[in-house]
C-alpha cells in the first residue's frame, strides 16, 4: 500500500514537473514558451501553426517568414511581437520580444501587468536608462526588460532626460508601458 502510494507521489510529481518544461507561457533565460533565442524567422510557421501570424511588412517574393509579425491566439487576442536580426532574411533570429499578453510570465510571476514592486521583491536591477517619455529598466541575468512611463514618476523626474533614475525614485504601483525580452544574435 505505502509503495503503491509513493510510486503514484512520483508519477504525479513528474507529470507536473513535465508540464512546467512544455508551458507555452513561460518565460525563462533564452526562450519564451516554445520560442528559442536560436529560432530562425522561417520557422515561425510552424512554432505557431495553431495561431495567427501577421506580416507587418511584407515583403514582395519572400520565400519564408521575413520582417517583423504579430502573433494572434486564433480567437483574436495579440500575443506577441517578433523583430528578427535581420528584416530581409528568414534566416535571421528572432532579436526582440514584446509581449502582450498576460499569461506570459516568469517562474516568479513577472508579467505584462505586473508592477515595480514584483520587480524590485524578485529581480535584481542591472540599470535603469532614461528616456525622453520612459524609464527602461533591465534585469541582471535576464533577457526581460520593461519600460515605465515618466507619467508615473514624481514630477522632478519627468521632464528631465538626463537625470539619473534610482530604484527607490519608482513607485511600487508603476506599470509597465512595455514588457520586452531582448537576445543578442551573436549568442
Amino acid at each position: 500500500m505505502k509503495k503503491t502510494l509513493f510510486l503514484g507521489a512520483l508519477l504525479t510529481l513528474l507529470f507536473v514537473q513535465c508540464g512546467k518544461d512544455n508551458d507555452p507561457f513561460l518565460i525563462k533565460q533564452g526562450a519564451i514558451g516554445n520560442l528559442t533565442k536560436n529560432v530562425q524567422m522561417k520557422q515561425i510557421d510552424s512554432i505557431f501553426a495553431q495561431d495567427s501570424i501577421v506580416r507587418l511588412n511584407p515583403i514582395a517574393d519572400a520565400l519564408g517568414t521575413q520582417g517583423e509579425v504579430e502573433i494572434y491566439e486564433k480567437g483574436g487576442k495579440k500575443l506577441l511581437l517578433l523583430s528578427p536580426d535581420n528584416e530581409s532574411d528568414p534566416t535571421s533570429v528572432i532579436t526582440n520580444v514584446q509581449v502582450f499578453d498576460e499569461r506570459y510570465e516568469t517562474e516568479k510571476g513577472l508579467n505584462m501587468n505586473s508592477t515595480f514592486k514584483t520587480v524590485k521583491e524578485n529581480y535584481t536591477i542591472a540599470a535603469i536608462e532614461s528616456t525622453i517619455n520612459a524609464v527602461v529598466v533591465f534585469l541582471e541575468n535576464s533577457d526581460i526588460f520593461i519600460t515605465i512611463d515618466k507619467k508615473q514618476l514624481p514630477e522632478n523626474l519627468r521632464y528631465d532626460s538626463n537625470a539619473k533614475i534610482e530604484v527607490t525614485q519608482i513607485p511600487d504601483e508603476a506599470t509597465f508601458k512595455y514588457f520586452m525580452i531582448g537576445w543578442d544574435a551573436e549568442d
